[in-house]
């Protein structure tokens, strides 16, 4: 795939709210609740997510994913939910990947039959189950690429056309690849949706939510979500805007050291597998390496039988044993404790994912730390 030009410029300067006043090198922080509404601007006010701050961040967003417009939201759920109230309702269909975020599954669980949608979810999703899952009421195929937590990689480019033979609304979870590594909107994706909470915060301490797409999508988007309250406040915003900056450099040396760091674990003898849509052993790294700049910071691993998988985390001294994922630091989990505990572990199986399965988020540390820490905690978890 040809490579994305001048994302550092955009990352600082695309949407930038220039101090008009003292000529600061940094965006003014607007923080009022009240306007005076014969001002410029119509009706500005937070929920209608058009105060200075959140457009300025929206046009941003809107340049990094290649779209006419953005809007951002207090958390990725707030974004993921908007998008399904916005474009489905009662009697609607959608078709689902099955290995999306926790968060997403279970809204579907919990909100789809109370409103009258359905839903159906694929173990894997090409051509054929597509076709097999379409209905007559079917609106909507939302995806996630790479997957969560084994980097599973769909073919972006398909599911688009196959959306736009059917007349049916695509959406995706970019989180993931972010958009310094991929830019669904270039393969004809309608709705490009972010945690912000992950790569474009990168220093896991700010909560948002961030979809990009068509002017018209969007404002059918803010018709729904206006009513809902899902606006991030003008000081986290400020806060996720400063982040971004930052975000094509966090993101390049992260990829660079996964892909580093993946190939020297997948050669090593107490592993038994390595899940990294960037290494050519993995089933989907041609469709991978055809629409991803770069493969990203995300990677899972399972360790072989005769190391402790608990006491493996307990050992690690650099890499953090946490939730979420895509800061600065290097974090680690087990899905089956967090995000996949609520299944059986028959349920668990049928995906692949197991006890000794674990989540890695690469984070800005040197690869030889890294690698010490893994190798030091595998040593002292082994079995006697």
């Amino acid at each position: 795939m040809k490579k994305k030009k001048n994302q550092n410029y955009s990352c600082v300067h695309a949407g930038e709210l220039k101090d008009t006043v003292y000529g600061g090198a940094t965006a003014p922080i607007y923080t009022s609740t009240t306007y005076d509404y014969r001002g410029p601007g119509t009706n500005l006010y937070p929920r209608y997510f058009n105060t200075p701050n959140q457009v300025a961040l929206a046009q941003k967003m809107a340049v990094l994913e290649n779209t006419e417009s953005a809007m951002i939201f207090g958390s990725g759920m707030a974004a993921i939910s908007a998008v399904f109230m916005a474009f489905l309702k009662n009697g609607d269909h959608i078709i689902m990947q099955r290995a999306i975020y926790g968060g997403t599954s279970h809204f579907a669980a919990a909100e789809f039959d109370r409103v009258g949608i359905t839903y159906t979810m694929l173990e894997h999703i090409n051509e054929d189950t597509l076709q097999e899952s379409l209905q007559e009421n079917t609106r909507m195929v939302y995806i996630e690429t790479p997957s969560n937590p084994l980097l599973e990689v769909t073919d972006i480019e398909m599911v688009s056309a196959f959306a736009k033979a059917n007349s049916l609304i695509t959406a995706i979870d970019n989180t993931f690849a972010s958009p310094i590594n991929q830019n669904p909107a270039d393969f004809g994706i309608d709705l490009i949706i972010h945690s912000a909470t992950k790569y474009l915060g990168g220093h896991s301490d700010i909560c948002a939510g961030t979809v990009s797409g068509s002017q018209k999508h969007m404002e059918t988007l803010w018709n729904t979500a206006k009513n809902y309250g899902g606006s991030l406040s003008d000081v986290t915003v400020h806060l996720l805007e400063r982040s971004i900056k930052t975000l094509g450099l966090r993101v390049k040396q992260q990829s660079k050291t996964a892909l580093k760091l993946a190939t020297f674990l997948e050669r090593h003898p107490d592993l038994e597998k390595v899940n990294y849509p960037g290494l050519k052993t993995h089933p989907q790294y041609k469709i991978a390496k055809k629409q991803m700049y770069g493969f990203g910071g995300m990677m899972s691993f399972e360790l072989k039988e005769h190391v402790d998988h608990n006491d493996f985390l307990e050992e690690l001294k650099v890499i953090k044993p946490a939730l979420s994922l895509a800061g600065v630091e290097s974090t680690i989990l087990s899905p089956a404790q967090t995000s996949h505990s609520l299944l059986t572990p028959e349920e668990r199986a049928e995906q692949g994912i197991t006890d000794r399965l674990l989540r890695f988020s690469v984070g800005i540390e040197e690869l030889n730390i890294l690698i010490d820490d893994i190798e030091q905690a595998i040593e002292k978890s082994r079995k006697r």
